[in-house]
């Protein structure tokens, strides 16, 4: 005979039937609680399937999981994401192209594991983290200034013979503030130095650090239709639910016009060639056709024009590697508190922005990507997340306090895969509590509700995340 699980929290209970011998069955879809529910029970609207990625999906959850080629790739396909998967883990040095200023050596040295970056253990060593920097105003596409003499991300090292850019560092206070329940919580904040070692920093330059995310499921994020994602957006609050998602359009170097941003924290990179061949070029000094000049040009007399370094096919291959890798599955779907965690996120508004549910459409090429229901929660729009979170720099239609919904397919394995567990765009969230609680500007309600659960329903959100 089965029996329920009943847990009861902020004001809704949610009844779980679980048997020895077969799975949990999901209950029949129905709204989410409202954030003010105090109704004596609720149900959750359950998406059994674990296959975050669609066919892509790939069911480990070991240290490898982030780094699997999609499953449904073709013989033809493989051997090509298997080039790009080299040409990702290629170590530059000087003779082969490096610098001469650079921020790493490999795609695979920020990404390791195909995972996520994280800010410096020791305030100085920013292997997996950089800096965007610009001045006011904008470039001839509407994009940041680049800083005079610096460009546009700061090059924290230098092959031998040159110097780099500048020096940075990073120190934490503590802000310390109190659940509902009267407990108290810490967050660290972030203050950075930066001290101009080829020349003084300009005095109005705007920086915005950014840990490297992780690569799997780009293809699919490529493949969601402009249409789906603008069909999310509400810019002007229309709905008047506090929510104003805005798509970014940016203006693409590989297909010279502009287009719907999607990738990067502040949704400022429109395609995954873009992002390839711009990372090739801003984070080692690696030059394409699409990115042609140093990024160190007007410095050093060797940063002049030259050919290219690599070919644009190589920053090709590196793009359908990232298009190409599979999404790990989700896991303990049928867990009594993971399905609590469930209906509280969608009860308190968490899913106004991370969207469960996307449907991709066809992306060119790319057959294993096209046509595929996917869960990574994310509705690729800008929102303003408030001032505790700004960078303060612009980067075309995003304004200094607004960033990209970033998925969060998979984030329960960063600790398995990357061995740490800080989150947010500059890894200030030394866990996924602290993600949540730094939330501002329009996550604000969602935030204020979190804080007002008690601890086991709050415990059991976080659950869920991990779950993803």
């Amino acid at each position: 005979m089965r029996r329920p699980t009943v847990f009861s929290a902020f004001g809704l209970t949610l009844a779980v039937v679980t048997a020895c011998s077969e799975p949990i069955q999901s209950p029949k879809p129905v709204a989410p609680p409202a954030p003010n529910d105090t109704s004596s029970s609720s149900l959750i609207a359950l998406n059994p399937d674990p296959r975050s990625g669609g066919a892509t999906t790939v069911f480990d959850a070991g240290p490898g999981a982030f780094g699997h080629p999609a499953p449904n790739l073709d013989a033809a396909a493989l051997a090509r994401h298997n080039a790009g998967d080299d040409a990702f883990g290629n170590v530059f040095v000087a003779s082969t192209g490096l610098g001469p200023l650079f921020n790493n050596t490999a795609c695979e040295a920020c990404h390791v594991g195909d995972g996520r970056g994280q800010p410096p253990a020791d305030g100085v060593s920013f292997l997996t983290m950089l800096f965007r920097a610009s001045v006011p105003g904008t470039d001839a596409h509407g994009g940041p200034n680049p800083a005079p003499l610096f460009g546009g991300q700061l090059q924290l090292l230098a092959i031998p013979g040159f110097t780099a850019e500048a020096k940075a560092q990073v120190t934490y206070t503590d802000s310390v503030d109190h659940f509902g329940d009267g407990s108290s919580y810490t967050l660290r904040v972030p203050h950075y130095a930066f001290q101009g070692i080829i020349a003084p920093l300009p005095g109005n330059l705007l920086t915005s650090p950014r840990v490297a995310p992780v690569n799997f499921g780009l293809g699919l994020l490529e493949a969601v239709p402009e249409a789906t994602i603008r069909a999310h957006a509400d810019p002007n609050d229309a709905d008047h639910d506090g929510i104003s998602g805005r798509v970014n359009v940016v203006y693409d170097a590989t297909v010279q016009n502009y287009i719907v941003g999607r990738f990067g924290w502040k949704a400022n990179v429109g395609t995954l060639l873009h992002q390839s061949a711009g990372a090739f070029n801003g984070d080692m000094g690696i030059t394409t056709s699409f990115f042609s000049e140093e990024n160190c040009k007007g410095e050093f007399p060797s940063c002049a024009d030259h050919s290219p370094e690599i070919t644009d096919q190589t920053a090709a291959d590196v793009a359908f590697y990232t298009e190409t890798l599979g999404v790990p599955a989700r896991r303990n779907i049928s867990d009594p508190v993971n399905l609590l965690g469930e209906v509280l996120f969608r009860g308190i508004g968490c899913g106004s922005c991370h969207l469960p549910t996307l449907r991709t459409g066809v992306l060119a090429g790319v057959p294993s990507v096209s046509n595929q229901t996917i869960h990574a929660y994310t509705d690729l729009l800008l929102h303003d997340m408030g001032a505790a979170l700004a960078d303060n720099r612009p980067d075309f239609l995003a304004s200094g306090r607004d960033f990209r919904t970033p998925p969060l397919w998979g984030i329960g394995l960063v600790q398995t895969v990357n061995g740490h567990t800080f989150f947010l765009h500059d890894g200030r969230a030394r866990d996924l509590q602290e993600a949540v609680l730094w939330h501002g500007g329009e996550a604000r309600n969602a935030r204020e509700r979190f804080k007002a659960l008690p601890a086991f329903s709050r415990n059991a959100l976080i659950a869920f995340l991990n779950s993803l």
